[in-house]
């Protein structure tokens, strides 16, 4: 059996944008299952409100897995289907993804990314990168552990199958995470972020295992790809979606560059290079919003989603209420005229 795994918790916010995930899975696959898990009071929101039915499988998240790492580095304690797609729950579905499970089902385990992490993948996000290149202190963390390569994962999107590889892994994480001293990589609590990253752990977790990666660009079959203003063409609700997608890695790895003038203007020099300018509009499978400067249309779409939802269930209830006051009203007509 196949599903998608959803996890949330804190804000009544984050709940909102698991159910507009789902909204939008739904306009694509209406018969796979979705599990929740939440915190109780998400959970009982969700009942509350009359939302509850959106999922197959609504469980509580325990307190001790409330967290980034908590959750994805213990993956194999939340696996309700054979099957099992983690998705973040911000993420919105663009396309049938029939094609992408099948390409799925010849792998135990896998995530999305690269297969070769760039210098900036779990590292100093300011000048401390040179320090870290001239010291090629990437080289000198895979020797230690004895890694011929290390991959970029991008964890919105995780695909486990085997039980016993997915405890693998996720174990092997936990150790890796739990010896970060010795490695290059930086705590994303010291840069003043709530939570640490599970990306670099799972990405040496996987090449220690030799495990692959489900490719992020692979143009009109993408699997999923960030949003980016300015590289997305879509209409108000997202049920139409077109990225702009540079065939050239380093012309698409631009996009990622703040400024967008700047942006633009190195795209724009650049491209006119041989080869360089090629590109194509793809509509991947899912839409990724986990750039924060990019995440407005998300949140702004999550909001008209929920209202939309709130509406629909006022006016079914208004609908039940006027029925069963037109069926006491027979019923007491009924009886007025038997006496």
């Amino acid at each position: 059996m196949e599903g998608y795994v959803l996890h949330t918790y804190g804000s009544e916010r984050y709940l909102r944008h698991a159910v507009a995930s789902v909204q939008t899975l739904r306009r694509h696959d209406s018969k796979r299952g979705v599990a929740l898990y939440a915190d109780e009071s998400q959970i009982a929101l969700l009942r509350e409100r009359g939302l509850d039915h959106l999922f197959a499988v609504l469980e509580v998240l325990p307190e001790a897995h409330r967290s980034i790492v908590g959750f994805k580095h213990h993956l194999s304690l939340f696996k309700p289907f054979e099957q099992c797609l983690y998705v973040d729950s911000d993420i919105v579905w663009c396309r049938n993804p029939d094609p992408m499970w099948k390409k799925l089902q010849a792998y135990p385990f896998t995530a999305t990314g690269l297969e070769k992490a760039d210098a900036w993948f779990g590292g100093p996000k300011g000048a401390g990168i040179i320090i870290d290149r001239l010291l090629d202190r990437r080289r000198r963390t895979m020797k230690r552990f004895g890694l011929t390569y290390l991959p970029r994962i991008q964890a919105g999107v995780i695909y486990a199958a085997d039980d016993q590889t997915t405890a693998h892994v996720t174990a092997k994480a936990r150790e890796f995470l739990s010896r970060r001293s010795e490695t290059h990589f930086r705590s994303r609590l010291d840069e003043g972020r709530s939570e640490e990253s599970c990306e670099w752990s799972l990405a040496m977790a996987m090449s220690s295992l030799d495990l692959p990666i489900i490719h992020w660009f692979q143009g009109q079959d993408s699997p999923q790809m960030d949003y980016i203003e300015g590289y997305v063409d879509h209409d108000l609700n997202f049920s139409d979606v077109r990225c702009l997608y540079y065939t050239d890695t380093f012309i698409h790895g631009l996009r990622g560059l703040p400024n967008a003038r700047v942006r633009r203007a190195l795209v724009d020099i650049l491209s006119r290079l041989p080869g360089r300018g090629d590109y194509m509009w793809v509509t991947p499978y899912a839409l990724h919003f986990g750039w924060i400067r990019h995440k407005q249309p998300f949140f702004d779409l999550s909001d008209r989603i929920w209202e939309a939802l709130m509406l629909e269930r006022d006016v079914e209830r208004s609908k039940e209420s006027f029925v069963e006051n037109s069926y006491s009203t027979k019923v007491l007509e009924s009886i007025q005229d038997d006496i």
